[in-house]
């Protein structure tokens, strides 16, 4: 919050009372409660015009506070260790799928995504090899048939567990995990 300046008053305690009370109610701090008061009441007035919040901030700078109930906040918390990252980017990230309709893929999971897709690319140019080879007429020297075939299903195992590990991953940012 750039460009921003303090503001303090003194007030008696039944009226400190009453504020905090009432901000509680509201969910916000007193601070909040009492900047929101005053720019309410310098726009009713016509002394400011309507604004935007956030307005002036980058959006990579802009924060946003929350409450959260003790259980909510427990809920967070294994969720985003079950993921490996801190709850605050856990929030980030569901927030900003929501907004935006898209199903994340953390750094993490893609990178063992694109372990797998190596993986599998290994093993295509070495099919392609042998194939190449075979149709040039050559000896075909290597894997028998039942090489071939146990290749072929460590491949379709492969591809099932990337395919659960897509899936689990759609299912988990929906909430049903």
């Amino acid at each position: 919050m750039k460009n921003t300046r303090i503001l303090r008053t003194r007030v008696p305690e039944t009226t400190h009372k009453v504020v905090e009370a009432i901000a509680r109610q509201q969910q916000l701090t007193e601070s909040a409660w009492l900047r929101r008061l005053i720019e309410t009441t310098l726009q009713s007035s016509g002394a400011i015009p309507q604004c935007v919040e956030g307005k002036d901030e980058e959006p990579r700078q802009a924060r946003l506070m929350i409450r959260l109930l003790p259980d909510d906040r427990a809920l967070l918390s294994a969720r985003a260790g079950a993921r490996g990252i801190p709850a605050a980017t856990y929030v980030s990230v569901v927030m900003r799928s929501h907004l935006r309709g898209v199903i994340p893929l953390l750094r993490d999971e893609r990178a063992l995504l694109n372990q797998a897709i190596g993986e599998l690319s290994a093993i295509g140019r070495n099919l392609n090899q042998i194939a190449r080879h075979a149709n040039e007429g050559g000896p075909v020297l290597g894997p028998s048939r039942a090489d071939l075939r146990a290749l072929l299903r460590a491949c379709e195992a492969l591809r099932d567990h990337v395919r659960q590990l897509v899936d689990a991953n759609l299912r988990s940012w929906e909430g049903h995990q």
